[in-house]
């Protein structure tokens, strides 16, 4: 197993799209990444063409195209093996220490306890880590120094 990097997130393409459409907890979570330039949203090919697809299905082609090119320019992209679950792959890929995902199964004890065997991640609901994520703690650990608060306005 390689070294997770504790501001490396991925999320679920389910996570991604509701990011988009509903201001709630997905937004909330993805909200600590955008706040922060020292930490990093991870994904990969596969994952952001399950993502597209659902911001296609639920509103349009064009904001489809305009969302993944958007979201390219700001995550750290990963290749990983066809087949495996794009946000865990990406994860591991990009030695995310989290995985942000709607999925019941992904974030179940018994899915927990596989996967420690072969990476260390944490999978949560949007929600858990909207509360959970502390970037003041995780600022002297990851970029040292005092914490100065977010330094980037999610928004733009």
């Amino acid at each position: 197993m390689s070294d997770v990097h504790p501001a490396r997130v991925a999320a679920d393409a389910d996570v991604l799209a509701a990011d988009l459409f509903v201001d709630g907890d997905a937004r909330a979570a993805l909200d600590h990444v955008r706040s922060h330039s020292w930490v990093d949203l991870v994904a990969s090919g596969p994952l952001l063409d399950d993502a597209e697809a659902v911001v296609a299905a639920l509103g349009d082609p064009a904001l489809a195209a305009d969302w993944r090119e958007r979201v390219e320019g700001e995550a750290t992209l990963v290749s990983h093996p066809e087949g495996d679950q794009p946000a865990l792959a990406a994860a591991h890929a990009g030695d995310a220490a989290h995985v942000l995902s709607y999925d019941e199964t992904l974030r179940s004890a018994r899915t927990g306890m596989e996967l420690k065997a072969r990476v260390d991640v944490s999978v949560k609901a949007p929600d858990a880590f909207a509360r959970l994520f502390d970037p003041e703690k995780l600022y002297p650990t990851v970029a040292g120094g005092d914490y100065p608060g977010p330094d980037r306005d999610p928004r733009e």
